[in-house]
């Protein structure tokens, strides 16, 4: 379900928390490649429940941002945002997808 919510913060125009996707702008409704993007993140979500994806996403970002200390460059290289960055334009890519692709990405 896609629900606007134009109070996300100022960075985001989406964000997705099962079973829901929240965009900022009532046309990004319309946005395929987003959607496609966030539609990634549910099947992500779905595979590893809700709490352990938001754990595992958390503690990817930190040790990224220690790593690269650059908020955009540890945010884009987190397994979840590679898979869903490099997947978003493919439409069929959840017709495909094998379980828990997000980890070559790693």
């Amino acid at each position: 379900m896609i629900i606007h919510l134009k109070y996300l913060h100022k960075t985001y125009v989406a964000v997705t928390i099962w079973p829901f996707i929240f965009v900022k702008y009532k046309s990004l409704k319309q946005d395929k490649r987003l959607i496609n993007h966030e539609k990634i993140h549910l099947k992500q979500q779905i595979e590893l429940l809700w709490l352990p994806f938001f754990v595992w996403y958390s503690f990817e970002f930190l040790f990224k941002f220690i790593r690269y200390k650059n908020w955009s460059i540890a945010y884009h290289a987190i397994s979840f945002e590679r898979e869903a960055y490099s997947n978003e334009y493919n439409s069929n890519y959840l017709d495909n997808r094998r379980n828990y692709a997000f980890l070559k990405y790693l």
